[in-house]
């Protein structure tokens, strides 16, 4: 008895902390982080599987390959940001908020393919898709920094 109220009361924590994590609104910088990550990681399943398709099935230019990938995960990225990982917005107009979005996502973008260069050519790093993930790991972080604090803050 004492043990299903222990149970019970378990469960309650574990929705609780759950449901601040995946479902209520919230403006914790931490939580806001986790969940970019994990939308990010929805959309770098979409921006990653389209790389590898048009680059090796394809065979698309690696450039041109990342560019397609990257404006897939961007838009993703935007519709998972304004529905679930940030509650405020800075902007009112929706048009403007999605160019400057946009412009995170071009200056991510050449970033990328900077990357993709330093790590292929300078690091020598043979295999395109490692260089690939690298440079993705380093624009994950410029986009939640100027996402944040550009578009998804309080005035």
């Amino acid at each position: 008895w004492l043990n299903q109220i222990y149970i019970k009361k378990k469960k309650n924590v574990l929705q609780i902390q759950f449901d601040k994590l995946f479902k209520n609104k919230t403006s914790n910088i931490f939580i806001q982080m986790f969940r970019y990550l994990f939308s990010g990681g929805i959309a770098f399943v979409f921006d990653k599987s389209i790389f590898l398709l048009t680059r090796y099935y394809f065979d698309i230019n690696k450039y041109v390959s990342t560019t397609i990938s990257f404006v897939i995960g961007l838009i993703i990225t935007y519709i998972l940001s304004i529905l679930w990982v940030f509650n405020e917005r800075r902007l009112k107009d929706s048009k403007t908020e999605i160019l400057i979005f946009s412009i995170i996502g071009v200056i991510g973008l050449l970033l990328m393919n900077f990357f993709m260069w330093l790590f292929s050519q300078k690091a020598h790093i043979s295999i395109d898709f490692v260089s690939n993930l690298l440079a993705t790991a380093l624009v994950t972080i410029w986009n939640f920094a100027a996402k944040k604090t550009t578009l998804f803050t309080k005035k």
